[in-house]
């Protein structure tokens, strides 16, 4: 048996589909779909997988990779990560809401967090609750 390497087979010693890696001595090395530990399979019982079990196989490892994905918070509104909103009627907020946003319109990520890191001091300092 002759393959390319990433070619899908099914091997029904297994009930899986997976990519063949190489040939060893007298087995094929598969590997499942979306990457994981090769197992050996004997090449005179694997076959071409078919269009539905390449679809299952991928469908299974996306859903593999997704579930031991960590599992991302919204942030809480004191969280640092999100831009304090100005406090209204107040000019140094304001100036500080400016100089933010231009900084994002330009792109530079630092001045914009400078400026979040100076209106939270300045909020911290003049407008606690």
């Amino acid at each position: 048996m002759q393959a390319e390497p990433g070619t899908l087979f099914y091997d029904p010693a297994t009930d899986r589909v997976g990519e063949y890696r190489d040939r060893v001595g007298s087995y094929v090395m598969l590997r499942p779909v979306g990457g994981g530990v090769e197992w050996e399979a004997d090449p005179r019982a694997v076959r071409p997988a078919t269009d539905r079990e390449r679809l299952t196989a991928g469908v299974r490892a996306v859903n593999e990779r997704a579930a031991g994905a960590p599992v991302m918070a919204l942030p809480l509104p004191g969280d640092p990560s999100r831009a304090p909103r100005p406090v209204p009627g107040c000019g140094r907020c304001a100036e500080l809401v400016e100089r933010r946003e231009a900084a994002r319109a330009s792109y530079d990520r630092s001045a914009e967090t400078d400026a979040n890191v100076l209106l939270r001091q300045h909020q911290g300092s003049r407008h606690r609750a």
